[in-house]
């Protein structure tokens, strides 16, 4: 679990409604029902209508990373990757079948496959930037889905807001009608523009981080099983690989 994450969400909309408490205010004012349908109603239609549908799910998917990111251990990998290693240098390549057969990575499984296969270093390479570079365009495509809702919603806002003072106009002469119209303008555009970079923007870029450092551990794995491929030793190996680390 990412407790930073946690932090960041408690420290961020406690120092809003901590100075909005300060300052007199109390949290009910800012629970406008209205403003929150027109806020986060428009910016996910419009989100909705620009995304393709499996992006769109591979998004809301991948949101629980912000607080439960993907399980990766690069020092366990290298172990797997130099045992790997050891195993083609005593047995030959064939000997990886059955470490292929049980292998829960399925990525690291297809090229463990390859090299059992005798596929050659560069082919091997191939195949597996071409599944990676795929892999990886999706996944900063799903992030980016966060990135547009943070760009819609402050404009989504201010539509809000240009509504409620219509609202207020039409009923200039009804008091009592006044004080709604001009808590769901103000209210929608705290909505609008914290949503986006308290929220939206915040997750796109702790996405995109994710993804990178997903890809660079693929990238590791498949030097890996291309040295394995090579012939190196596998004390080379496992040196080269450790560069990884840093």
């Amino acid at each position: 679990m990412d407790l930073l994450s946690i932090i960041g969400v408690v420290l961020a909309l406690g120092s809003v409604l901590g100075g909005n408490m300060i300052e007199g205010g109390h949290i009910g004012s800012l629970l406008q029902l209205t403003a929150f349908i027109i806020v986060i109603g428009g910016t996910t239609g419009a989100v909705m209508l620009q995304t393709p549908l499996p992006i769109f799910v591979r998004a809301l998917k991948m949101v629980v990373w912000v607080v439960l990111p993907p399980r990766q251990s690069p020092e366990q990998s290298i172990e797997k990757i130099v045992s790997w290693s050891n195993i083609a240098r005593k047995e030959g390549l064939l000997g990886l079948e059955s470490m292929a057969e049980t292998e829960e990575d399925l990525f690291a499984r297809k090229g463990l496959q390859l090299l059992v296969d005798g596929s050659e270093p560069e082919a091997i390479r191939g195949i597996l930037e071409v599944e990676l570079g795929a892999k990886e365009h999706t996944a900063l495509q799903a992030a980016k889905v966060f990135e547009a809702m943070g760009g819609y919603s402050p404009t989504v806002g201010i539509i809000g807001a240009v509504m409620g003072l219509i609202h207020v106009m039409q009923n200039l002469a009804d008091p009592s009608k006044l004080g709604e119209g001009i808590a769901t303008a103000f209210v929608a555009t705290i909505y609008g523009v914290g949503s986006a970079n308290l929220f939206m923007l915040p997750i796109s870029n702790k996405l995109k981080g994710l993804v990178q450092k997903e890809t660079q551990f693929r990238e590791m794995v498949i030097e890996g099983i291309i040295a394995i491929a090579e012939g190196e030793n596998p004390r080379n190996i496992e040196t080269k690989l450790q560069g990884y680390l840093h």
